[in-house]
């Protein structure tokens, strides 16, 4: 197997794990919102604002990682 071949997998393999890890970092940040807001209905623009930003915070981590994905197999 050359070279191309194994930068393909590792390509693949890491953009499956950061696609995971966005999934579950973000379902988090959602889950613990919406049971602070159950909680205190009162604080719900506020926790909404807080999980916005963290989820794009996220999303960007996300993104630069598929871009190094991509950079492995351009390379």
């Amino acid at each position: 197997m050359e070279a191309i071949g194994f930068a393909y997998l590792a390509a693949g393999i890491g953009a499956g794990l950061v696609v995971i890890g966005a999934g579950l970092g973000i379902s988090s940040i959602g889950s613990a919102a919406l049971e602070a807001m159950g909680r205190q209905p009162e604080a719900g623009n506020a926790l909404r604002t807080t999980m916005i930003i963290a989820a794009a915070l996220i999303e960007g981590v996300a993104f630069f990682a598929a871009v190094i994905c991509l950079l492995l197999v351009l390379k």
